[in-house]
Parts: structure tokens; C-alpha cells; sequence
């Protein structure tokens, strides 16, 4: 079987035909036969090239309102026809079928359709049928045939005229097959899910794009991250985005998009070690780096509002990874341009998928994102005392970040600063015990602090501790049957609880 294949005939079917006028002119200059169908046909004549209607070839029209164009033995059984194989060869000679080297071909925008808001009808003819299937079948008779599935290839195919003169080799013709049954499983699956509903029977995702991590979670693994991260920010400096890099951005925008007041965040390891909300981003950063200073070094960045010059000379005090801002001054991007590898983003205005996934053994889980943002209306007062309009910001303040914070979680709050947290314990107690440590080693008071928790107390024992701190304020979701002993506790020691109802457990 020789390697080396000469493209000699062409069939180009395309919905999008920007940049294809180069191609067919590298193409016609080499020889090349071509066959088309509708207005790709026109456009190749209007390029003062010779083109056989697809139409002649079959000796059938296009019927059906262009449903079936493409789909005939004269078509694909000069595709599908192995070179090598005698029989095959025999039966084009038989039935006066050429053979076809090239396919070029793209697929009705089923997903644009579908975003745009169209109705049924016209979502429904926007499925392919005749592009899916000479994808398919140029791509598997890849040992003699070239398919180039999408738009995105034209650039690099003409690369190849232009360096082999119409000759490709087996590896040139995997590779774009390769990509031809990506773009047709990519397809098919946006249907599916088009059809199947929020909760599919079957699971089917797909992203088209790829980005090759420099290594994994540790540098001994391999990863790759399927997205378009380049829909979400705009990079503006810095090395490349690492595997733990995108676990701490994706924390650090699910936190921050809690908050609405201008508020500034600093992750460590998934789970804010500072965060505050004041009148400005410069006062907001300088309360967040007070509730951890040591664990702020090495941390992600976050704010919702634009940076300015002044923050960013703050900020650029101590080493950080990765910040992540609205927008940014231009004398604030001088000041943090000038940081050998600090990764700088501009987040735009996308919001994130409603729904998530997550690999588990030897499958995958779904569910609904924790979207539920309480506010004092989901709030209720369980005591005898309830707290004021200012206690009951800090309880919002802290229970938001309490759900985005790793269970077993416990935050300790006042002024809408984040004193400290407790995370990741295996029990609530130590999970506050850590808190109330890490708040007295950064000198701060818990008089009059308040207290969060990600789950129900299933004794009253951290209310007790909290008590004993000077916390007088708590708001957790309720929920156990023991309910009634933290609730009992509060009012013996004028203590307001809060319940909301909501859980927010994250693993």
C-alpha cells in the first residue's frame, strides 16, 4: 500500500466558505477535478473555476428542499472504494463511479441555531444528514481519502497543498480523520442533548478545544483541560495556567460571585483564607490580607470591582499566583506586569454552566451548581433573641462563605471580614477550634463575632465553644433532630440563631 497519496478529485460541500477561496484556486492549480452542490457550486464558479454538479454526477436532482443532495452509491462509493482492492476498483469501473480524494465539508450550525432561540422546526432542519455522512465516510477510508470536517482546518490543509503540492501521507490523512470523528461526535452530541432534556438518560459532553496542562495535580501526572478557558478571561500576562492553577480559579470565581458589594478574596488551596467587603477594592484587599497574611503568600486573587494602581502596589507586597479582576487601570497593569509569572485575567462576563460533573470511580455524577444565595428573607430567627440588621449582614456574609468553603466547614465573621475558618475537618468541633485558634494568632477580637456553619449542629457543644469565645450570633441550615438543644442554649445564654434551610456540604 503506498503511503503517498496524490489528491486528483474533490468533492466540497461547505456551509462556510470564508477562507475556502485560497483553497480551491491551490487545488486548480494542481489539477484538481471538482464536484459541488448548491451555493458551494456557485461559489466555486464564481471563482472562474470548472465544477461538476453533484446533480450530473448521480443523475438525480437535489429533492426533499435540499434534504438529500449527497446521499447516493455515486457518491459514496467513490469515497468509500479501497484503492488496493481489486473488487472495489472493479465495481467503479462497472458503474461508472469516480474516485474521490477530498472531501470538504462543515455541518449546519445545529448549536448556534439552538443558542440563538429558534424554534423546533428550524432547530430540527439544521441536523445534518449528508455532511455527518461523508464526514464518516471520508474519514474512515482514511488511507485514501483527505477530510477536512470544519472551517478550523482550512489554514493548515493549504499549509499541506502548498508544501506537498496535493500529495498527502497516511499520517496527514489519520490525523484529519482523527479530527473528523471528533467533529462528528461532537455532533451528535449537542443533539442528543438537545433532544434529551436537563437530565439525559445517557451521558454525553463534549468540548471541542483542549488546553495541554504542564503536568497534572502533581508534576509526575499528565493533564489536560477540555473548555474554553479563553471564553471565560482574557489572559494578560503570566505562565501558563497549571492544572491546581484552574481548581483555585474555578474556586476563586464560585466565591466571589456570592458577593456583590465590592469584596476581595484570597484562596489557598480552594477555600478563601481571606475575604472582605468595604467601600473600596484598595480597603477590601487590605481586610482580606488581614485575616490570613501567612497563608495569603502563594494564593489566588479575586475581586469583583476594577483594580486600581493603588491596590496593585499593595498587592504586589508579597507573592502571589493568580489574579482575577473585572478590569484593571493601566498604572495598575504596569505594577503587576512587573511580577516575573504572575498570571493576571480579566474575567468577562460569562456566566457558568448550571450544571456540573465529576469523575467517580468508573463513572461520572451530576448535579444541579449550588446557585441558592440566602438572603435576610430565607432567615429564621429560632430564639428568643434575633439579631439586628447589622449581625444579620454578617451572617449573609459568612454563610456565603461558608458554601464555598470544603466541609466540614466553620467561619468566623464580623464587620463583614473573614476572621478566620475552620475547613476540611472530619468534625465541625475541630473545624471551630481551628478557626477560633487561627483568628487569636492574627490578633483578632470574637467579641461580638458571628458564626457560620455549613451543616446542622448535632449537638450543642460548638454553640457552647463559640459562647464561651464571645460569639453571640449563629446561623446554620437546621435540620437535626437535636435542633433543640443548640437552640435551648442560645436562649439560656442570650445567644440569636438563624436557620436557613439550605445546606451547602462541598466535597
Amino acid at each position: 500500500m503506498s503511503e503517498l497519496k496524490k489528491i486528483k478529485s474533490a468533492l466540497i460541500s461547505v456551509y462556510h466558505k470564508d477562507g475556502l477561496d485560497e483553497i480551491i484556486a491551490k487545488l486548480d492549480n494542481i489539477g484538481v477535478k471538482f464536484y459541488s452542490t448548491g451555493g458551494t457550486k456557485d461559489f466555486i464558479e464564481g471563482l472562474n473555476v470548472a465544477v461538476t454538479a453533484v446533480e450530473e454526477l448521480t443523475s438525480y436532482p437535489s429533492i426533499l428542499g435540499g434534504r438529500v443532495k449527497t446521499l447516493h452509491p455515486k457518491v459514496f462509493g467513490g469515497i468509500l472504494a479501497r484503492r488496493e482492492n481489486e473488487g472495489d476498483i472493479s465495481q467503479l469501473a462497472q458503474y461508472e463511479i469516480p474516485e474521490i480524494d477530498l472531501v470538504i465539508v462543515d455541518l449546519y450550525p445545529f448549536e448556534a441555531t439552538v443558542a440563538s432561540g429558534a424554534s423546533d422546526a428550524e432547530i430540527i432542519e439544521k441536523i445534518d444528514i449528508g455532511g455527518i455522512s461523508l464526514i464518516r465516510g471520508a474519514a474512515k477510508n482514511f488511507n485514501d481519502v483527505v477530510i477536512i470536517s470544519n472551517q478550523g482546518q482550512y489554514a493548515s490543509f493549504y499549509d499541506l497543498l502548498e508544501s506537498g503540492n496535493g500529495l498527502t501521507t497516511l499520517e496527514d490523512r489519520r490525523r484529519y480523520a482523527v479530527e473528523a470523528f471528533a467533529t462528528s461526535s461532537h455532533y451528535d452530541s449537542a443533539i442528543y442533548n438537545y433532544f434529551a432534556g436537563e437530565w439525559p438518560a445517557h451521558f454525553r459532553q463534549s468540548f471541542n478545544s483542549a488546553k495541554h496542562l504542564r503536568y497534572g495535580e502533581n508534576p509526575h501526572q499528565q493533564g489536560v483541560f477540555f473548555g474554553n478557558f479563553d471564553a471565560m478571561f482574557d489572559q494578560l500576562g503570566g505562565k501558563e495556567i497549571s492544572y491546581n492553577n484552574l481548581l483555585d480559579i474555578d474556586a476563586a470565581v464560585n466565591l466571589i460571585d456570592e458577593f456583590t458589594d465590592t469584596t476581595f478574596a484570597i484562596l489557598k488551596h480552594n477555600n478563601a483564607c481571606g475575604c472582605a467587603s468595604r467601600d473600596t477594592v484598595l480597603d477590601s484587599y487590605l481586610a482580606a490580607l488581614a485575616g490570613d497574611p501567612v497563608s495569603a503568600y502563594g494564593g489566588i486573587f479575586v475581586t469583583n470591582r476594577t483594580i486600581d494602581k493603588a491596590t496593585a502596589e499593595e498587592a504586589g507586597k508579597i507573592f502571589f499566583e493568580v489574579i482575577i479582576a473585572p478590569d484593571y487601570h493601566t498604572d495598575a497593569l504596569e505594577v503587576l506586569r512587573s511580577k516575573k509569572n504572575l498570571i493576571i485575567l480579566i474575567r468577562k462576563n460569562v456566566d457558568l454552566p448550571a450544571v456540573q460533573y465529576r469523575s467517580v470511580l468508573n463513572g461520572t455524577i451530576m448535579q444541579n451548581r449550588d446557585l441558592k444565595r440566602e438572603t435576610d428573607q430565607d432567615l429564621q430567627p429560632v430564639t428568643k433573641i434575633s439579631p439586628d440588621s447589622k449581625i444579620i449582614n454578617d451572617l449573609l456574609f459568612a454563610n456565603r462563605l461558608v458554601k464555598q468553603s470544603k466541609s466540614n466547614t466553620i467561619v468566623l465573621a464580623k464587620g463583614k471580614q473573614l476572621l478566620a475558618s475552620g475547613v476540611g475537618q472530619t468534625s465541625r468541633v475541630d473545624a471551630l477550634r481551628q478557626a477560633i485558634e487561627k483568628a487569636k494568632s492574627f490578633g483578632f477580637d470574637l467579641n461580638g463575632a458571628v458564626m457560620a456553619s455549613d451543616a446542622f449542629f448535632p449537638f450543642p457543644d460548638c454553640v457552647e465553644i463559640a459562647f464561651n469565645e464571645g460569639i453571640r450570633s449563629v446561623i446554620q441550615p437546621g435540620g437535626s433532630i437535636r435542633d433543640k438543644l443548640s437552640i435551648e442554649f442560645c436562649d439560656s445564654h442570650e445567644m440569636s440563631m438563624v436557620i436557613t434551610g439550605f445546606r451547602h456540604f462541598k466535597h
